[in-house]
């Protein structure tokens, strides 16, 4: 009967990466596996318990959904418009550095702007046209950008971030703190991959469009304070956390709030406009973060039952050697073949990040590891809502994008491995 439970097990997780890799929706697909699995187990109310205890997880609603709202008051008020135009102009000026300084400063705008999707839309719409403008191709204009939409790993509003401080129950910014070096090296290492590799294929620089919509607005006025409001909450996070302001020392939402009210006051937009839109934002991070993680655990919570976690935790205590080959390769594959990199790092800290101590890893640091795995994982998969959008924007197959970032993101992943489990 045992056996009978493991395989089952088995053969619904392969299940659930091939409805993912169909695009089925994630979360009906996450909450139907863990109920069939709780049911099948005899232990029904596992899996509804679990949706219980997760969706009123105080912690991670206050700071995940008011930095959604805040992302839509930036939105609603055009400051991320400011941020991303102040930046393109820097992008002119690098030359030769061109791809490489690109996926930089989308890393970079990616911490302010921390959905991959919504900032691939809302800085390919700018950047994109702007490279190829400059001789860069449109293959590689699209890598560029998709490279760096992980750079919301040292967003401190991250869910994952968020989610993994709960776990070790230290606050985010620790959890940032013990990540950043690996985040940073990361970056820095894909984008100079996929600089080697666009000089090599000779798409750095050349290439000459016609195409109207590859045309680049140069009436747009940047106003440098409109600018710096979308790292308001930022900057207020990391004076409190180092103890430079202690009057700042505060909560996620709490510093998400602030920024609202100033991107109100400095940019004179409606505040009823802006009110609704930050509890609209709020609203749908319940709905599509929180919905995501309230789900993954329902899924994990039929494994459990079925006994798949517990002789998955056996086999790494046995082999503690495995937990951080595990950690990386798992969320890693998960995300290439489904495109998202939250369900596989969700379900893989649910899975393994408690029992960190157990295999010789810090909570924060095999967390980070699963989250930042994830995330590379996707930024090398053609079925990733921002390779969507690069490749829609650059006018090109999603395919040939990944082809350039894929060899960059391996050696990131290697150096992610390097850094934080060895």
């Amino acid at each position: 009967m045992e056996i009978f439970k493991i395989l089952l097990a088995l053969m619904t997780s392969v299940a659930v990466v091939y409805f993912l890799i169909k695009k089925y929706d994630t979360k009906l697909v996450l909450l139907v596996a863990g109920v069939f699995m709780a049911l099948v187990a005899l232990e029904p109310m596992t899996a509804f318990n679990a949706f219980a205890n997760r969706m009123a997880t105080n912690g991670l609603i206050q700071a995940i959904c008011s930095v959604l709202g805040f992302a839509a008051v930036v939105k609603i008020t055009g400051c991320d418009k400011h941020m991303i135009n102040m930046l393109a102009g820097v992008l002119k000026r690098t030359g030769i550095f061109l791809v490489p300084v690109a996926t930089l400063l989308t890393f970079t705008i990616n911490i302010a702007v921390p959905s991959a999707s919504g900032c691939a839309a809302a800085i390919g719409a700018i950047f994109i046209p702007l490279l190829i403008h400059s001789g860069v191709s449109p293959v590689m204009a699209a890598a560029a950008v998709f490279s760096g939409t992980y750079g919301s790993i040292l967003s401190p509003g991250l869910s994952h971030n968020i989610f993994v401080a709960k776990l070790a129950n230290i606050p985010v910014l620790e959890v940032i703190n013990a990540h950043k070096m690996a985040t940073i090296s990361s970056i820095v290492v894909a984008a100079i991959t996929l600089g080697i590799v666009a000089i090599y294929l000779k798409e750095h620089k050349g290439y000459v469009s016609t195409d109207e919509d590859f045309k680049v607005d140069t009436e747009f006025k940047v106003n440098p304070i409109f600018a710096l409001v979308n790292i308001v909450p930022l900057v207020i996070l990391i004076l409190g956390f180092t103890g430079a302001v202690p009057a700042l020392k505060m909560g996620v939402a709490q510093a998400m709030l602030i920024g609202a009210f100033i991107a109100v006051i400095i940019t004179r937009t409606s505040p009823s406009e802006v009110s609704k839109k930050f509890f609209d934002g709020m609203g749908g991070a319940y709905a599509n973060i929180l919905g995501i993680i309230i789900t993954a655990t329902v899924f994990v919570s039929g494994l459990k039952a079925l006994g798949l976690i517990d002789i998955f935790i056996d086999i790494i205590i046995s082999n503690p050697s495995l937990a951080g080959i595990g950690a990386t390769l798992g969320p890693f594959f998960l995300s290439i073949m489904t495109g998202s990199g939250d369900a596989a790092s969700f379900t893989f800290n649910e899975i393994i990040t408690f029992h960190a101590n157990t295999f010789g890893m810090s909570i924060e640091n095999m967390g980070s590891l699963i989250v930042l795995s994830g995330a590379i994982g996707r930024t090398m998969s053609p079925l990733a809502g921002a390779a969507i959008i690069c490749a829609g924007f650059a006018k090109v197959s999603t395919i040939d994008v990944v082809k350039r970032t894929s060899f960059g993101m391996v050696l990131a992943l290697i150096t992610v491995y390097i850094i934080l489990a060895i």
